[in-house]
């Protein structure tokens, strides 16, 4: 079956739209689809320009936080330990980390083959990764690479044996 051409879109700003993915690889699809939901549609973002700069950092500072509590959440749900790293660069592997990990289980699990079980030897995988630099690092990676991404994993990016929960 040939990978979908048209993908809706539901925007970061609430808006869902069709987007033609058409003149992009198969295999970048997906990605694509995703990034763009990350982001407000056209209409949106064209507004937004408008604006001045601080209300775009107001914006941002908005959204950073729904981000970093819908992380914190995540966390504490899924008994994942605190990151190390300075505090700036903990907020955002938080961030990276509950946005990888979730889409790891929606491209492997839920979209995937992979059932309940294989999942969860992942997931205790993702916990004694705490050094947020590695989340950082694999921000942009394919959700589906995660199983190969953690076992690339060295020991520096994994600082403790006994995770703190």
């Amino acid at each position: 079956m040939p990978v979908k051409k048209i993908w809706p879109i539901d925007h970061a700003c609430g808006h869902t739209t069709q987007a033609d993915l058409s003149d992009r690889p198969a295999d970048r699809r997906a990605g694509y689809a995703r990034w763009l939901a990350s982001r407000d549609c056209s209409e949106c973002w064209r507004a937004s320009r408008g604006q001045d700069s601080k209300s775009t950092a107001e914006w941002l500072a908005k959204k950073r936080a729904e981000e970093a509590a819908e992380a914190e959440k995540w966390a504490e749900q899924y008994r994942m330990p605190p990151l190390d790293g300075s505090e700036r660069a903990v907020g955002w592997a938080a961030r990276c980390r509950h946005q990888l990990v979730s889409a790891a289980y929606s491209a492997l699990v839920l979209e995937g083959e992979m059932d309940e079980s294989e999942w969860e030897a992942i997931e205790e995988g993702v916990r004694p990764l705490t050094r947020a630099g590695w989340w950082i690092d694999n921000r942009d990676a394919e959700p589906a690479d995660l199983p190969e991404l953690l076992e690339a994993a060295g020991e520096a990016d994994r600082p403790s044996e006994n995770p703190h929960f």
